[in-house]
């Protein structure tokens, strides 16, 4: 008798692809597939009453779920289908969002110093000129306040697991030329690539996590590759006075 299938046998979703074609809880933030949450990572910390600035709008989870926790949620997101989804999400659950199209590093509408924890996931990844947003994020947020970021582990950039048998490896660890990724492309960086980022744009990175993958659940995003390799990066940078 044939053991029943523990994930889907459909072709996964790109890992990259996370979280625009996630379903995703609207209760917790999801920094990653089948990785732990924020209620096992507790990144952002108490978030009720806080402005929060959230880089990439997904579906709307992610805002969805801050506002819910009692948030004053910024969203921005140059993809207007992706603004008007959090939208119809955010109704569904009769919280309230301020939702910007445009760029990402386009946050001229925003005060210095005037966010209190800003968050990103995986959207980071899609973004050519990183240093670019990280200096308007830097500047938005208040002193000792934190960015949480993900971003496709580059480890698991350089592996190619669509064909039966052994991952194989694809690319170099430090090729650093863009990848299609659906509609977007998305810009392989190493572990010190990121580092170095956030340290041109002034955050002292605090936590820096590969974080284990989990199987409870089913996940279309599911591939023998991700116990072998992370699948997903997250870093914490917090803004520190002169």
């Amino acid at each position: 008798m044939n053991e029943p299938a523990l994930f889907s046998t459909s072709p996964p979703l790109p890992v990259a692809a996370f979280p625009a074609d996630a379903e995703l809880p609207v209760d917790v933030v999801s920094y990653g597939p089948d990785i732990p949450d924020e209620s096992a990572l507790r990144l952002l910390g108490p978030t009720e009453g806080k402005r929060v600035l959230v880089l990439g709008a997904g579906h709307g989870h992610t805002a969805v779920a801050l506002a819910g926790q009692g948030a004053h949620v910024i969203v921005v997101d140059g993809h207007l289908d992706r603004l008007d989804a959090a939208r119809g999400l955010a109704d569904a659950h009769e919280v309230k969002l301020e939702l910007h199209h445009g760029d990402l590093a386009e946050l001229a509408f925003v005060r210095a110093d005037t966010i209190d924890a800003a968050l990103s996931a995986h959207e980071l990844g899609r973004v050519d000129d990183l240093d670019r947003v990280l200096r308007q994020v830097n500047r938005v947020l208040r002193t000792g306040s934190a960015l949480v970021c993900s971003l496709p582990h580059p480890a698991f950039l350089m592996l190619d697991d669509t064909e039966p048998g052994p991952p194989r490896v694809r690319r170099p660890y430090a090729d650093r030329a863009s990848r299609a990724v659906g509609d977007d492309r998305v810009h392989p960086r190493t572990v010190a690539d990121v580092f170095s980022s956030f340290g041109r744009a002034n955050f002292r990175v605090d936590a820096l996590l590969e974080p284990p993958v989990e199987h409870d659940l089913p996940s279309p995003f599911w591939t023998e590759t991700m116990s072998l390799v992370p699948a997903t990066l997250v870093v914490r940078g917090r803004k520190d006075g002169v």
